[in-house]
This record gives structure tokens, C-alpha cells and sequence, in this order.
């Protein structure tokens, strides 16, 4: 299975977020990395390198590859709408990204790996594909066999969900997508007409 499995906190410090979660790395140094340090004179990006760096960071962002996430922009373009808000949303509709929201993985690539090792149910069948697209009403939840997992009980006691588009029941691990989010409701930094511009040259 096709994953990003290189060094995070040098992609966090190249974006300066934390777009894999806490970094105390990237709060010690909140800046690019390379051998010339903070000191290094910062050159003026193109159109283009901007727009890179933007679709860049959505697909580290969300743990999706370039073939993958290409796919996912024709599919928004071939919808009617704004073209990179869809984006967003059907990046945000994800089995494993909802997942993470709703608590029951500390990070994207754990939830990712929760769902491939088949401890995620959707509406009582087991579903083991991360990039599984959710509609508005399906229940996602946690295998019974698996509610005790350390991970998942760790991650579920620490979190709060804070998103009007799901609803969780933290007694029975049972989470619902009320519906896709709005652009407004989508909390990542991510200028998602940059990238519109960058495929469509």
C-alpha cells in the first residue's frame, strides 16, 4: 500500500505547520530546514512554486499520493461547485480522515492504519480501505474486538470532538457523518485555489 513514509518533522518545518500533528521539533525550529539555518536568504518563489508548495502540502496534509490525488481533483472538476473547495471535502470525506476526527486516532497515519487492519466498521461492515468515500449518514465505528485497544482507548480518552459535520457516542464508539463539511468548516491552512490554478495550466 502506497504511503509517505520519509522523515515528518523536515516536511512540517517546510511548511512551517505542523501538518502531521505536534511537533516539538518544528517549535524548536520554526524554520526550513537545510544546512544554512534560519540565516539563509530567502528567495522569491515563482507562481508555480507556490502553487506546488500548496498541493504539496494538501497531499502530505491528508496522506494522499500524487496518482490518488490527481484523481480526487478530476472528480471534484467533473462536479459542479467550486472546483477546489470540492476538493477539499471529498479529502475530508475520507474513511481515514474521519476517523481522526472523530478521536479515535491520534493522527491520520494511525487511523489510516486502523482502517487497513480491518478495526473500523461503516455501517456495520468492515471496511478496510482508508481512502473509502463516506455520504452524509453513515455510521462509522469501532470493531467490538477492537474497543480495547490501547491506542484507541488512549486517543478516544484524549480527544473532544469540535466538529458540527460528525457526531460521536463515546460510550458505544460510534461515530455519524451528518453530512460533508463546508469550506468554512474545514480547519487546515490549505489555499486549495492555488492548486486548482497549478492543474489547470
Amino acid at each position: 500500500m502506497a504511503r509517505y513514509t520519509g522523515p515528518k518533522s523536515k516536511i512540517a518545518r517546510k511548511f512551517r505547520e505542523p501538518i502531521f500533528g505536534p511537533d516539538k521539533y518544528l517549535q524548536k525550529k520554526n524554520y526550513p530546514p537545510g544546512m544554512h539555518g534560519p540565516s539563509k536568504r530567502k528567495r522569491k518563489q515563482s507562481e508555480y512554486a507556490v502553487q506546488l508548495q500548496e498541493k504539496q502540502k494538501a497531499k502530505y496534509t491528508y496522506g494522499i499520493l500524487e496518482r490518488q490525488f490527481r484523481k480526487m481533483f478530476d472528480k471534484a472538476s467533473r462536479t459542479r461547485g467550486i472546483t477546489g473547495e470540492i476538493l477539499l471535502i471529498l479529502c475530508e470525506s475520507r474513511l481515514d480522515n474521519v476517523v481522526y476526527r472523530l478521536g479515535i486516532a491520534p493522527t491520520r497515519a494511525a487511523a489510516r492504519q486502523l482502517v487497513s487492519h480491518k478495526h473500523i466498521a461503516v455501517n456495520g461492515e468492515i471496511i478496510n480501505i482508508p481512502s473509502y468515500q463516506l455520504k452524509a449518514g453513515d455510521k462509522v465505528e469501532v470493531r467490538e474486538k477492537s474497543k480495547s485497544l490501547g491506542v484507541i482507548l488512549n486517543s478516544v480518552s484524549n480527544s473532544q470532538v469540535k466538529y458540527d459535520w460528525l457526531s460521536w457516542d463515546r460510550a458505544t464508539m460510534t461515530g455519524t457523518f451528518v453530512m460533508p463539511p463546508r469550506r468554512e468548516q474545514i480547519p487546515e491552512n490549505i489555499k486549495e485555489q492555488l492548486i486548482v490554478e497549478l492543474y489547470s495550466k
